[in-house]
């Protein structure tokens, strides 16, 4: 199992036409937001895999050539507050960061982000009783709080993705939102039982079948 995890930059490696030759071997897409929709499109034409996404803090909609005004990239999964299995995996989505202006879609406070992830919970539980664990993967925009999160509002990370992980305990939680400049910056994180990824650019999960074992 391989996944290509993506979040807030087009990168020249995907956004070409050697997409297949680079990434042919990729079974599932999570992109964590900031993303143009056509990107997307792509991505999910050429591979012909699930892309799974949530929005960040800068998505809106696009008008199309033909005067269509489209909300979502198509051929694409939605992951907020939905819980989906893909190639086997359990995957779920928070879109959105800390509410920092009084304008703006895929903005919350901390109240809002937990009610959020409790209309979840009943997704949860029943893949508990079915399949043994409640989460193989968290996709979020926004960081947890205090792990590769900043210290303004809108790049302050949610409370309630630590709550998440503790409670659900997902094998990796991947996210956006905070761009990386240098190598030196922290991108991977273990926090109790998940490995949080911070996906800007792109980062290539190989997942073993015994991972998937809670």
């Amino acid at each position: 199992m391989k996944i290509l995890a993506i979040s807030d930059r087009i990168e020249e490696s995907i956004y070409d036409e050697a997409i297949d030759r680079r990434f042919g071997d990729v079974d599932v897409v999570l992109a964590c937001g900031d993303l143009a929709f056509h990107y997307l499109e792509f991505v999910t034409t050429k591979l012909n895999v699930p892309v799974l996404y949530v929005f960040g803090n800068h998505d809106q909609g696009v008008h199309t050539a033909d005067g269509r005004f489209k909300q979502e990239p198509e051929g694409c999964i939605n992951l907020d507050e939905r819980v989906e299995e893909a190639k086997g995996l359990l995957i779920a989505g928070l879109e959105g960061s800390m509410r920092y202006s009084g304008r703006g879609e895929h903005q919350y406070s901390e109240w809002e982000m937990r009610m959020k992830a409790l209309r979840m919970s009943p997704a949860l539980w029943m893949n508990r009783l079915q399949h043994g664990r409640f989460l193989d993967i968290l996709v979020t925009h926004a960081p947890p709080y205090q792990i590769h999160d900043g210290m303004d509002l809108c790049h302050t990370g949610f409370h309630t993705f630590l709550w998440m992980m503790k409670s659900y305990r997902p094998r990796y939680l991947i996210h956006g939102h905070q761009h990386v400049y240098s190598p030196e910056t922290t991108i991977r994180t273990t926090y109790h039982h998940t490995e949080v990824l911070n996906a800007y650019g792109h980062q290539i999960i190989h997942w073993p079948e015994r991972l998937r074992i809670p």
